[in-house]
């Protein structure tokens, strides 16, 4: 299964110079945990829930006073569309993340995150018997043809 079936084309941005409290209001208007930092229209960064928070209470100021620039995780963790879902979880596994922004030439086409992974954990599922299957008819017929 590829990272381009699964991910999320509805994207959530915000320009680095904007404030903590510009990204916040995104996330609660758009009701999705993180949004898409971009600089020039391509990816700077990400900043989530817990970096609001985080910011906040490690400045103790107002959202509106936070660079948004001083609260986002970067650089962003980025895959391709046409990567495999197994790539995407071996990279976020490998990167310590939650979340990849998907791009094409350096621009956000996309977001996967584990939730999409376990949305469609049926169908990985499926595909994964479907390969063992493949696999054994291969390898059945090797045999015969040994024979």
């Amino acid at each position: 299964m590829l990272v381009e079936e699964v991910m999320s084309t509805e994207l959530v941005t915000c320009d680095v110079d904007a404030s903590v409290r510009d990204a916040a209001e995104r996330m609660l208007r758009n009701r999705v945990g993180s949004v898409i930092v971009t600089d020039g229209g391509s990816p700077a960064g990400i900043a989530t829930e817990a970096d609001a928070l985080h910011a906040g209470y490690a400045t103790d100021d107002p959202f509106s006073a936070i660079p948004l620039r001083k609260a986002m995780t970067s650089p962003v963790a980025t895959i391709q569309p046409t990567m495999t879902l197994r790539t995407a979880t071996d990279r976020m596994r490998s990167e310590g993340v939650k979340k990849l922004v998907v791009v094409e030439d350096m621009r956000p086409v996309g977001i996967v995150t584990t939730q999409d992974v376990v949305d469609n954990y049926a169908g990985i599922r499926r595909e994964v018997r479907d390969l063992a299957s493949d696999a054994a008819n291969w390898s059945n017929r090797n045999d015969r043809l040994d024979d």
